[in-house]
């Protein structure tokens, strides 16, 4: 099982995050374009709820289509919530947001927790390409909500 951490600060309060981060529509905005991420289910601007399964297609690598389907698993309001893969690319990802007030705003950290198919082949292909997508994907986050939280302020983008 590998592990993947992101942390992040914003000069916002708990609230505005967790509204932010818990409508499945905003999750196009902070997905590097390249990967065209497409939400299939249709979402009627709801906030996350324990249960809720979310299709979408997304190109994770080499430009190829994937359908994907996660569930939301566990949410406890404007703390956290974990969404999990029900049918994807991986064969294990549960992903978990916590939001932690600090002074001057709160601080978000991601950690997720995920397995490749395909034994050796997977761990070969997580070392080789798979990590530093990964890792790129939450730069490029990382930049969007800088943009989105810090620079303008307007969560509306």
């Amino acid at each position: 099982m590998h592990q993947f951490k992101a942390e992040q600060f914003f000069p916002i309060d708990k609230k505005r995050a967790w509204d932010f981060f818990s409508s499945p529509k905003n999750l196009s905005k902070i997905t590097p374009p390249e990967m065209d991420f497409k939400i299939l289910s249709p979402l009627n601007g709801e906030e996350i709820f324990e249960g809720m399964k979310i299709d979408y297609t997304v190109k994770p690598l080499f430009g190829i289509s994937v359908r994907w389907q996660t569930e939301i698993c566990k949410v406890k309001n404007q703390k956290y919530f974990t969404d999990s893969q029900l049918k994807g690319p991986y064969k294990v990802w549960e992903h978990t947001h916590t939001f932690t007030e600090v002074t001057g705003g709160v601080n978000m950290q991601d950690v997720i927790n995920y397995q490749l198919p395909f034994g050796f082949i997977g761990n070969v292909a997580h070392s080789l390409f798979v990590r530093k997508k990964i890792e790129n994907i939450f730069s490029y986050r990382k930049q969007i909500l800088e943009k989105i939280f810090i620079s303008n302020g307007d969560s509306n983008n």
